[in-house]
């Protein structure tokens, strides 16, 4: 008898009886629990701008009823937060980081690239391989860089018509970069801060070189254990084939990122396709690139403002025409709507969380219950759950530092370790939190709830990790006092 076709579901979306199986009928545990998991997330995840709102709510109850500060007081540091300046030039930068990656994405010579390593994998796990690999490589040296070009590979795999692979698995793997080792990595907010010298936020602990930071033993370590059990989880849990739901499943239609421009007809129209005022913009900006490598040395590539400047000239340059440059940021420009108008959110959070007390307050009764054994893993709990509020690795480790280092020196515990152990905790919430989500959910067209299944998976399976190796490490790593000078 031939199968009835498949009917539209609530959403909207089509929904066949192969696309929501019994969980049961999955061949391994992990693949089971991401099937369920993922399932639990679509129906009980709320959006990202709700889960927004209601952080807002929560930080304001707590700073009103716990550190009983006055509603109009809280309302105001929200108000003052939400337009903070370093705050809304992030959200600019974050705008500019889809936008620029989009660009260079969709230039000819690129995205042939991304279309032949998409057309790599020959199974659904081998192509969420693939995704998670690259994703978490490419974060150990850009976390913004990770976050763009994972979700457009993610988003180009699953444009296949010969290859059937979840999507939310796919996604879920692109994202795995922040959600595991990018903050071990190059572009640690934490790290670099602490390697320049003091100023008056951080006067406890003086310089802390990279060597003593993302350089060291232990800390490579930890991102290689990291890499290979993010990538095991990943792999296992892919649903098969005929459970798997893909991007037409989701309601998602996957359109080619290749610009194709048409020859100007007319005299006005001329302009726009010179690559003189390509030449002429890259000269100048190319330039001031390189005048600050000479001047910093490479590690100045690493700052987002460079990192993001660089990326738009490349994007101008690989397109040649201006107009093929501007029509491909056009086509961006939805990706980075949920950045818009939620990151500000988080910077009113952020804002109370300061002026209340609360951050401080919370810190001070997990150091008061550590010890010298104990400490690493108390910092590890303690960043991991600020992260749901202030979800900011170099913000968060301004509100943190003072205090953490202070309390690392009096109990003698490695400064440079305490910097890595943060990291490794940093990425943790970030599996379960929308923030750092949201770029990719725009490349993707999903929602949080989508990945946040699969996301959760492999926190459940992070979290005794990276407790584990923090308490363990610091049984061995002798304390060294703090450098006050300069580095060389």
């Amino acid at each position: 008898m031939p199968e009835a076709p498949p009917s539209p579901g609530p959403s909207g979306t089509v929904e066949s009886a192969a696309a929501a199986p019994p969980a049961s009928a999955a061949t391994n545990p992990l693949s089971r629990t991401g099937i369920a998991l993922a399932e639990a997330s679509e129906r009980w995840f709320p959006d990202a701008f709700a889960f927004a709102v209601v952080g807002v709510g929560i930080v304001f109850g707590l700073a009103v009823t716990v550190e009983h500060k006055g509603v109009v007081e809280m309302a105001s540091s929200f108000g003052k937060g939400f337009w903070n300046e370093k705050l809304i030039v992030f959200t600019m930068q974050m705008v500019l980081v889809i936008i620029s990656g989009y660009a260079v994405a969709t230039s000819p010579l690129v995205y042939r690239g991304i279309t032949s390593l998409a057309a790599r994998p020959r199974s659904s796990r081998g192509a969420v391989a693939l995704v998670a690999t690259f994703s978490m490589l490419s974060s150990a040296v850009s976390w913004s860089f990770s976050l763009i070009f994972s979700g457009l590979l993610a988003r180009q795999i699953a444009a296949r018509r010969d290859l059937r692979v979840d999507y939310r698995a796919l996604g879920a793997a692109a994202f795995l970069g922040l959600g595991s080792i990018w903050a071990l990595g190059l572009s640690s907010s934490a790290a670099l801060l602490m390697s320049k010298p003091p100023d008056t936020l951080l006067p406890i602990s003086g310089v802390i070189p990279l060597t003593a930071t993302i350089g060291r033993v232990e800390s490579l370590c930890m991102a290689a254990a990291l890499m290979i059990v993010s990538l095991t989880v990943a792999v296992m849990s892919v649903p098969p084939d005929d459970q798997a739901r893909d991007a037409e499943q989701m309601g998602v239609t996957i359109t080619p990122l290749s610009i194709d421009i048409a020859r100007p007809t007319r005299p006005g129209e001329w302009l726009e396709n010179v690559p003189l005022l390509t030449l002429v913009l890259c000269g100048i900006g190319f330039t001031y690139v390189a005048s600050l490598v000479y001047a910093r040395g490479l590690t100045s590539l690493l700052t987002l403002d460079t990192y993001i400047l660089f990326l738009l000239l490349l994007g101008l340059l690989l397109h040649w025409r201006p107009r093929s440059f501007v029509k491909a940021v056009g086509r961006a420009m939805p990706a980075s709507a949920g950045v818009i108008i939620q990151y500000p959110l988080y910077a009113g959070i952020m804002q109370m969380m300061m002026d209340s007390g609360l951050a401080h307050d919370l810190a001070d009764v997990f150091v008061r219950v550590s010890t010298h054994d104990t400490f690493p893993v108390v910092v590890a709990i303690y960043s991991a759950m600020l992260g749901l509020f202030i979800p900011s690795a170099g913000g968060k480790w301004l509100v943190e530092a003072p205090y953490l280092l202070e309390a690392a020196k009096s109990m003698q515990v490695n400064m440079g370790w305490v910097v890595q152990v943060y990291n490794a905790s940093e990425a943790l919430p970030n599996l379960i939190h929308p923030f750092w989500m949201l770029p990719l959910l725009g490349i993707l067209e999903l929602e949080a709830r989508d990945l946040v299944g699969y996301t959760s998976l492999q926190f459940v399976v992070h979290v005794p990790l990276v407790i584990l190796m923090v308490w363990g490490f610091n049984q061995i790593i002798p304390y060294v006092p703090p450098m006050m000078g300069v580095l060389p």
